[in-house]
């Protein structure tokens, strides 16, 4: 059951406030992962960003992966949902699929390579590795929290 919480605090002093992000695990058919270096911190991520107020998540993710990729993908399904609970944001990851486009860099993006999962592994931080990871498995979405660096338990069913 998703309950709706406003982010109006008036009703309730107490009411946590949340932002939204999503991610695109964007897969190529040889199993490569489109992955972007980030232009504010060098770190690598799949690409994504915060949630837009009117906009749905799967338009979100599609939004996002061009706007620091140059690539239009369509979204095949959710993966995992990941919360950070040292900054209060809950990550929608997609798994999705190139549809079109070429590479290009953003302002958000200082590079744009397609990965193997064990270069993943081996770049990225173990909370956006795991969202990789887990986009490459069957099943049902993984739900997980974390604390910016480290995965605090899963909730997921294996």
């Amino acid at each position: 059951m998703l309950m709706y919480m406003s982010n109006i605090r008036s009703e309730t002093p107490s009411t946590p406030l949340h932002s939204v992000s999503v991610a695109g695990i964007v897969v190529r058919e040889d199993g490569r992962v489109l992955t972007i270096k980030r232009a504010d911190n060098g770190t690598w991520e799949p690409p994504g960003g915060v949630l837009e107020l009117a906009e749905a998540p799967e338009d979100g993710v599609r939004r996002e992966v061009f706007e620091e990729t140059g690539f239009k993908v369509q979204v095949d399904r959710l993966t995992g949902v990941y919360k950070n609970t040292s900054r209060g944001i809950v990550a929608l990851v997609f798994r999705c699929h190139v549809e079109g486009g070429h590479e290009q860099l953003s302002d958000e993006s200082a590079a744009v390579e397609w990965l193997t999962p064990d270069e993943v592994t081996g770049r990225m931080a173990e909370v956006y590795a795991v969202r990789v990871t887990d986009a490459l498995l069957d099943g049902a979405p993984r739900v997980r929290a974390h604390d910016g660096r480290k995965f605090a338990r899963s909730l997921s069913r294996h």
